[in-house]
């Protein structure tokens, strides 16, 4: 396996478990959060999806995107595989292009998002990307606990 090959499992083995744990949680607490400033159940799903639209334009334009519109942003969040199905294309550009990346690019490509605060290599950036949906699986899962809501297994 090389180090593209690498970043790709990581990026699907992520979703992967992502995909355990949505699917897990019952419908009637999609809009529970555990206090008013946090993102509720529905909107964290959203917020994953959405920025690794985001993040990947960033990949194509090897920095920020000033003018990002959210394809999101006018659409309602009804059901969860109502929202995977809509994010699927944008899911699937994003694994292409990562795959259509070489080991070398990974170092030699650099992502500028100068604009807030970091400019990294490709390869850095694909891993923050990976890390990003980790963190608010956790988050996820905590959000799971704190509702008294069954979490699910995603450590096989």
């Amino acid at each position: 396996m090389n180090a593209v090959e690498g970043v790709v499992w990581n990026l699907e083995e992520i979703r992967r478990r992502s995909l355990i744990l949505w699917e897990s949680i019952p419908a009637e607490y999609l809009d529970w959060r555990p206090d008013s400033d946090a993102m509720s159940v529905k909107e964290m799903i959203r917020h994953v999806l959405d920025s690794e639209r985001y993040y990947h334009l960033a990949l194509l334009n090897e920095g920020s995107v000033a003018d990002y519109e959210s394809p999101y942003d006018k659409r309602e969040f009804t059901t969860l595989k109502e929202e995977l199905g809509f994010s699927e294309p944008y899911r699937k550009a994003f694994m292409d292009t990562v795959r259509s990346y070489s080991p070398e690019d990974l170092s030699n490509i650099k992502i500028d998002r100068g604009d807030v605060g970091y400019i990294r290599a490709l390869g850095d950036m694909l891993l923050r990307i990976a890390y990003h949906e980790a963190v608010h699986t956790g988050q996820l899962l905590d959000y799971l606990r704190s509702a008294g809501v069954k979490r699910p297994k995603i450590w096989d």
